[in-house]
C-alpha cells in the first residue's frame, strides 16, 4: 500500500475569532494553544489568515515553508496565508498572537503595496532590537486590552491597531534585511518583480509579462535578479511554482493532475517534467518521500 501524506490542518478564521459579534479579529496569549497542545502546534495552513506573533519569553523552534529555525526570545514572526508551519514552545513560553482575515488586512492597507509584497511572503525576526521589541510588545497589549474590554469604538481601535502592528513589522524586517544584506539585495525592481510572481505565477505568463509591466527589458529585469538575489528573474519565477508545488503535494491529498490544474498547468505530464527536472524526483515519489518523514528531497 502506497504511504499517505500526513492531512494538513486547515484552520479558518470561524475557528480563531472569539464568540462576540463584533471580532475583527482574534487574540490570545501563545500559552492558550501552547499549553492545550502540549508546547507544539503540528504543521498546518491558513487559506485565508495573516498571523502575528511575539514571543518574549522562552524559545521557539519550527519550520516555515520546509525552512527550520530555532531562535530565543524576543522573536517577532508573521505568517502568510497559505504558509505551511508549525512550532515547538519551550514550556510556560510568553508571548502574543493576533490573527485576522487577509480581506481585512488588504482593506486596511488599501492603497499600498505592503499586504502584497512585504507581507506576501512568511518570515521570522530574531534578536530584534530592544526598543523595537518593545514597540511591538506595547502594541500587542493594547490590542490585548481592546479585544477583551467591551468599549465603545472597539472595532475601531482593534482594527487600527492591527494596522500599525502590521506596519511595525514590515518596518522591523526592511530593517533586519538592510543589516543584513547588501544595499543592492532590496532593490526596489526585484521586490516589484517579486510581488507580480506571488500575484500571477500560476498564470505562465513569459517573462516579457513582468518586464513590461516594470518598463524594463526582460534581460535587464533578470540581470538585476541575479546580482541582488543570485538566481535569474525565471529562476525565481519557477522557485515559486516549486514552493507551492511542494506544499499541495506533502500537505494535501490531491491527486497529481489536480496539483498540476491548481498550478496552472493544462498538461499533468508537462508539470511531472518541469518537477522531475527541477528536484530529481517525480511528483508521486517526492509525496512518497515527504511521507515517510524524507526531508531536503
Amino acid at each position: 500500500m502506497k504511504p499517505s501524506p500526513t492531512p494538513l490542518l486547515h484552520v479558518p478564521f470561524s475557528e480563531v475569532r472569539h464568540e462576540e459579534p463584533d471580532d475583527c479579529l482574534h487574540y490570545e496569549p501563545v500559552a492558550v494553544r501552547g499549553s492545550e497542545m502540549n508546547w507544539t502546534i503540528p504543521a498546518h495552513r491558513h487559506e485565508s489568515l495573516y498571523q502575528f506573533q511575539l514571543i518574549e519569553q522562552g524559545a521557539v523552534r519550527g519550520t516555515v515553508d520546509g525552512r527550520a529555525f530555532e531562535a530565543r526570545a524576543p522573536v517577532l514572526l508573521m505568517l502568510a496565508p497559505g504558509s505551511v508551519h508549525g512550532f515547538t514552545y519551550t514550556r510556560h513560553a510568553v508571548g502574543h498572537q493576533v490573527t485576522l482575515s487577509s480581506r481585512t488586512l488588504r482593506k486596511l492597507l488599501d492603497g499600498s503595496s505592503l499586504a502584497a509584497s512585504a507581507l506576501g511572503a512568511s518570515f521570522v525576526l530574531g534578536e530584534p532590537r530592544a526598543e523595537d521589541a518593545a514597540a511591538c510588545a506595547g502594541l500587542f497589549a493594547q490590542v490585548a486590552d481592546e479585544f477583551r474590554a467591551r468599549q465603545p469604538g472597539r472595532v475601531h481601535a482593534l482594527l487600527a491597531l492591527a494596522t500599525l502592528l502590521a506596519v511595525q513589522f514590515v518596518r522591523l524586517r526592511d530593517g533586519q534585511s538592510a543589516r543584513e544584506q547588501s544595499a543592492g539585495a532590496r532593490d526596489a525592481l526585484v521586490r516589484r518583480y517579486q510581488a507580480l510572481v506571488e500575484q500571477h505565477y500560476g498564470e505562465h505568463r513569459p517573462l516579457v509579462f513582468y518586464a513590461d509591466l516594470l518598463a524594463v527589458t526582460p534581460d535587464h529585469l533578470s540581470r538585476s535578479c541575479r546580482n541582488t538575489m543570485g538566481q535569474s528573474a525565471q529562476q525565481l519565477l519557477h522557485e515559486r511554482l516549486l514552493l507551492e508545488a511542494r506544499r499541495l503535494l506533502a500537505y494535501t491529498e490531491m491527486p497529481v493532475a489536480e496539483v498540476a490544474t491548481q498550478l496552472g498547468y493544462a498538461d499533468a505530464a508537462y508539470f511531472s517534467k518541469f518537477f522531475n527536472r527541477s528536484l530529481g524526483h517525480s511528483p508521486s515519489a517526492y509525496r512518497a518521500l515527504m511521507a515517510r518523514g524524507v526531508r531536503g528531497a
